[in-house]
């Protein structure tokens, strides 16, 4: 097995944890920008953007209410984004894995 990095890939990961620990995700650089993949642990979660985000669902089911919206389910294979400067709700009734793109 090479131990090479892949090209295009930044191999420094810096561990975030939010809540408690209920929220954790490792971020790095990938060649469509910053990135964070993640696991939420059941529960209701309040997150500010900085900039927009595209959070795709891994596995598990995630609930989201977007400013201005309804709660809405997602599922594995599906997304959502977060406009910028904005805050929004996140809810988990199980474990949920999750990749986020950050577009600067």
């Amino acid at each position: 097995m090479s131990k090479e990095p892949k090209k295009g890939i930044n191999l420094i990961v810096k561990h975030n944890s939010y809540f408690d620990g209920k929220v954790q995700s490792l971020a790095i650089a990938t060649t469509n920008g910053p990135a964070t993949v993640g696991v939420i642990e059941p529960g209701k979660y309040s997150f500010g953007t900085d900039c927009e985000e595209h959070m795709h669902v891994v596995a598990g089911s995630l609930k989201a209410k977007l400013p201005g919206g309804d709660w809405q389910t997602y599922l594995p294979g599906q997304y959502f984004v977060v406009p910028p400067q904005v805050k929004f709700e996140v809810e988990a009734d199980g474990d949920v894995a999750y990749l986020c793109y950050y577009r600067r």
